[in-house]
């Protein structure tokens, strides 16, 4: 079994990379959002799933062990499988995605490709106690913060109303002072 291959970036492709190790060139599937992140030429370390059947050998990538954690969780769960999972890393950052799960946004999981609205539920019954709720750290800014920013704040229930996700309420209302009234932090921080 491959945990890790360490090597030189030698082709960037829409679903992966090819990445040359001692002069064999494997290639790798990786999420869009991490293969954004590297450069041809450059040597990196990329932790490795490897999706066996009878017909196929496919080797999955990742930048680090969280996303690799959770793609692994992801295509636990019935009717998810690797290419669907490798599409919702796709979407954004491991924590992001994560605290999407464990908040229930539907929504925002149905963003990536093959996702559809029983898809995205059935991840998010599936691995909402899983996954925990992890939050970046502006996020953990404001729910720490003495005042009127937490979870169960007004402004944070009435931008998510609008249609923001929970980081994005929670991101939009650091920049408002606490102590102003929740009409005008929802006004601040529609402008903001």
């Amino acid at each position: 079994m491959i945990s890790y291959l360490k090597g030189k970036i030698v082709q960037k492709q829409l679903d992966g990379i090819i990445l040359e190790v001692n002069n064999i060139g494997y290639r790798l599937m990786l999420s869009s959002f991490e293969t954004d992140q590297l450069n041809l030429d450059q040597e990196f370390k990329i932790y490795v799933y490897e999706n066996i059947k009878e017909d196929l050998y496919d080797l999955y990538g990742f930048l680090g062990l969280d996303s690799k954690q959770l793609f692994e969780q992801l295509i636990s769960v019935k009717n998810i499988g690797p290419k669907v999972a490798i599409s919702i890393l796709g979407i954004a950052q491991v924590d992001v995605i994560k605290s999407a799960i464990a908040g229930g946004e539907v929504k925002f999981l149905r963003t990536a490709k093959g996702v559809g609205q029983r898809a995205a539920e059935q991840i998010i019954v599936e691995l909402r106690d899983k996954v925990g709720l992890i939050v970046n750290d502006k996020a953990a800014t404001i729910i720490n913060r003495p005042g009127k920013h937490n979870l169960n704040d007004e402004a944070v229930e009435a931008l998510i109303s609008l249609g923001y996700s929970q980081e994005d309420a929670l991101s939009l209302l650091l920049a408002v002072d606490p102590t102003l009234s929740t009409e005008e932090r929802i006004k601040l921080a529609l402008k903001g």
